[in-house]
């Protein structure tokens, strides 16, 4: 999971908030958590989630069954809060929910603002919400339900790091959790600010090898 953490409400109000929250027992189930949309919707629906988790309601993240039912229980959330802020797409959120539950497929799923969602699948390797369409290419190209963790990590962060340089809605820090199947323990955590130096590189090879890749390219001769 990567996300960015700015949030803006217009070209005045730019502040960053982290857009990524985890949740879990060592053993039992872990749960990764991404949005996108409206800010006091994902805010209300995370207080929710962790109010559920505090007040041990007959159903939380701490007790669904599988994955399915985690899906359906923030989905149903987000929905409840939509409508009590009055509803339209001004109150729209998104989120992208990723873990595992003992007993149960580990998996991946897109939850829209109406309360559905879609999982992932050998056809559909990964999934994006928010700001997509600079770093999506990227991902189409590359990602595969074959891909290895670190090649994938190295694709997400150039498809993140190509949204921020096209779109100042989306910028630093990136964060990323990576969640190991099968090993129900907490996952590896990064944070990438806006001088960081593996980001630098990063964005420093990638421009030299576009440009590379340009300049191998056969030309047009025009009649």
């Amino acid at each position: 999971m990567i996300s960015d953490s700015r949030t803006s409400a217009g070209v005045d109000n730019i502040s960053s908030y982290s857009k990524m929250w985890r949740y879990g027992v060592p053993g039992q189930r872990q749960f990764v958590i991404c949005s996108a949309g409206n800010l006091a919707t994902t805010q209300a629906v995370i207080a929710a989630l962790e109010r559920d988790i505090k007040n041990t309601e007959e159903t939380s993240l701490l007790n669904v069954t599988d994955m399915h039912q985690a899906a359906e229980y923030i989905g149903k959330i987000s929905v409840d809060v939509q409508e009590k802020a009055g509803g339209g797409s001004v109150f729209e959120s998104t989120f992208l929910l990723a873990g595992e539950i003992l007993g149960s497929q580990s998996a991946l799923f897109m939850i829209y603002a109406q309360g559905n969602f879609i999982v992932s699948s050998s056809q559909v390797p990964f999934l994006q919400i928010g700001e997509m369409k600079y770093g999506k290419p990227i991902l189409d190209r590359v990602i595969q339900e074959s891909t290895a963790t670190d090649r994938a990590v190295v694709c997400g962060l150039l498809s993140m790091d190509a949204t921020l340089k096209s779109n100042l809605t989306v910028g630093p820090p990136i964060e990323l959790y990576i969640l190991q199947h099968g090993s129900l323990t907490l996952g590896r955590y990064r944070s990438f600010g806006e001088d960081d130096d593996y980001m630098r590189d990063l964005r420093k090879l990638w421009n030299t090898a576009m440009e590379d890749a340009i300049d191998a390219m056969p030309l047009l001769t025009l009649g």
